[in-house]
């Protein structure tokens, strides 16, 4: 049986939407029910039916006690339905959507803060580096993307925080270097009072939680969130084999295995659906491909032993790509 977070869902308009980068848009919205939405909140918005039909949303700006929460979203070229239906969004429909729900809170106390964005990962983000502004703290914001197109709320951000905002643009030749960040971070004397908040693609997350656990820097100062899925391979097709259940699924490029098992009825454990609390974690049993771990809750020795996965992200690719054979994981449901 899913388990599933227990949430009030209400009635929310919608009084704006821009777009402000190339393929994001920003969508403003009223709920029913104004709460303001602390920094480091997120909305879930159901768009289909059960678990499959809801996704998870950074709130970028909370604003008149929460009566207007921002959100923004990319369109992903390979959208199975949630970014495409936030797009064609237009002033005056209405969505259901939760109250601001919080996993990813701005602690208060630390000596210096460093919030690492990359790509959409900023929208977690914006907030934080307000609030953390307004507060007078000691932090900078690290903004990584591919081209300056691409980034959403670059402009306002400068404009707002000045010289705290370092940006890192791959196709202007300056790249953000992970090492080097955080070896930064390690050699000032608040290194270990230093707080990273760190939001994008899950190789940028593992690659800064690497360097944080090679520069010997505390495990509890490095917070995270994800958004999406993106992993190391691009999305194909494969198929999933449950012995215990003489079952064979095939898992198609725009869904997860945990979707695919669902619409099978084959009943399985999950919760945040996004790769962080390992509800979904499942035994490996063999495999004909490569695994693509695109979660953080497995740490890297784990993954490289693939010996288990989480069902609500990760993937396989078929080990010889030309073949046109798919890949095939054997699984036990745990």
């Amino acid at each position: 049986m899913a388990v599933q977070t227990q949430t009030r869902w209400q009635r929310a308009r919608v009084v704006e939407v821009s777009d402000v980068a190339d393929g994001i848009r920003r969508i403003v919205l009223a709920p029913e029910q104004p709460e303001h939405a602390a920094p480091g909140t997120h909305i879930d918005v159901r768009i289909g039916d059960g678990a499959r039909g809801v996704r998870s949303y950074s709130v970028v700006r909370s604003e008149d006690g929460g009566r207007r929460l921002t959100l923004s979203v990319r369109l992903s070229p390979t959208s199975s339905g949630g970014s495409a239906a936030m797009h064609r969004l237009q002033v005056g429909d209405d969505l259901t959507v939760t109250g601001p729900l919080q996993n990813f809170p701005l602690a208060v106390g630390a000596t210096r803060y460093v919030l690492v964005a990359g790509g959409i990962g900023v929208t977690a983000l914006v907030a934080m580096a307000s609030a953390l502004r307004r507060r007078g703290a000691d932090y900078n914001l690290v903004l990584a993307g591919r081209s300056r197109a691409v980034m959403a709320y670059l402009d306002d951000l400068v404009a707002e925080h000045g010289d705290r905002v370092r940006v890192h643009v791959d196709d202007e030749g300056t790249p953000l270097a992970v090492d080097d960040l955080i070896a930064g971070i390690a050699r000032t004397p608040a290194a270990e009072g230093t707080e990273l908040y760190m939001c994008g693609p899950i190789g940028l997350m593992n690659a800064i939680s690497r360097s944080w656990a090679g520069h010997d820097l505390p495990a509890t100062n490095l917070r995270f969130e994800t958004f999406g899925s993106s992993g190391r391979y691009p999305a194909e097709e494969f198929l999933v084999r449950i012995p215990d259940l003489d079952r064979e699924i095939t898992v198609a490029p725009d869904t997860s295995i945990l979707d695919s098992l669902e619409a099978a009825g084959v009943e399985t454990l999950s919760d945040c659906r996004k790769g962080e609390c390992g509800l979904c974690l499942a035994k490996v049993v063999d495999s004909t491909g490569t695994i693509d771990h695109r979660d953080v809750f497995l740490s890297e020795s784990q993954k490289e032993r693939s010996d288990r996965l989480c069902l609500c992200v990760s993937r396989a690719v078929a080990a010889n790509s030309g073949s046109g054979e798919p890949a095939v994981l054997s699984l036990r449901l745990t």
